[in-house]
Order: structure tokens, then C-alpha cells, then sequence
């Protein structure tokens, strides 16, 4: 397993996928992406960092079954791996303990 550490986009994807549960497949990872971010996840880019996710451990995939409004093809779907779930948790603390750290910011979310 390559190293752990996270990547904001990384996370992002990694996040997304633990929220789709068991409907995450690349192409609604970049819809959920977009919906949460108002960014636009290009296809390629959530691919390579399902890839690097996957060669880190972090995920694990599998394909789906054919399905016949994809000509046939089978959807790749994506979980998330207990080391991601502790790769997540530990960004999380960190972040929070950086967030604590900021005079004069609150982490309930007012400034």
C-alpha cells in the first residue's frame, strides 16, 4: 500500500464516494462532486484519482452487472476500505485541531 496521506481532491472523492454508498460509480461521483463543490469533476480526473485511491488502499472496487441502457458494459463501483475510512478520519481531526488553533474562528461554522 502506498502512502496515505490525502490530497484535498482525494478526500473530496474519497468523501464522496462513503456518501453514495452503494451507488458509487465514476460518473455519479462527478455528478455528486459537482452538486456539493460547484466545480465541474471531469471524468478523467475523478478516474485517475480512483486509480491512485485504489492503489493506496483507500478503496476497493468491483464490477457491477450488464446492464442493458450501457449497451452491455458493466459499472465499476466504488467503497470505501477501512484504511480510507481511517485515512478520512484522520484528515478530519486534523483539520479540526488546525481550525481550534485560529483565533477568533468558531467550528460551528460562524466566523
Amino acid at each position: 500500500m502506498k502512502g496515505t496521506n490525502l490530497g484535498e481532491f482525494e478526500e473530496l472523492v474519497l468523501l464522496t464516494i462513503a456518501a453514495l454508498i452503494t451507488d458509487a460509480y465514476s460518473v455519479a461521483i462527478c455528478d455528486e462532486l459537482e452538486k456539493h463543490t460547484g466545480r465541474a469533476a471531469k471524468l478523467g480526473v475523478v478516474h485517475a484519482v480512483l486509480n491512485r485511491l485504489e492503489e493506496k488502499g483507500l478503496v476497493k472496487s468491483k464490477l457491477g452487472e450488464a446492464t442493458s441502457e450501457r449497451g452491455g458494459k458493466r459499472k465499476r463501483f466504488y467503497e470505501v476500505s477501512h484504511a480510507g475510512k481511517v485515512a478520512l478520519i484522520k484528515a478530519k481531526d486534523v483539520r479540526e485541531s488546525l481550525w481550534r488553533i485560529i483565533p477568533g474562528f468558531n467550528l460551528e461554522g460562524s466566523i
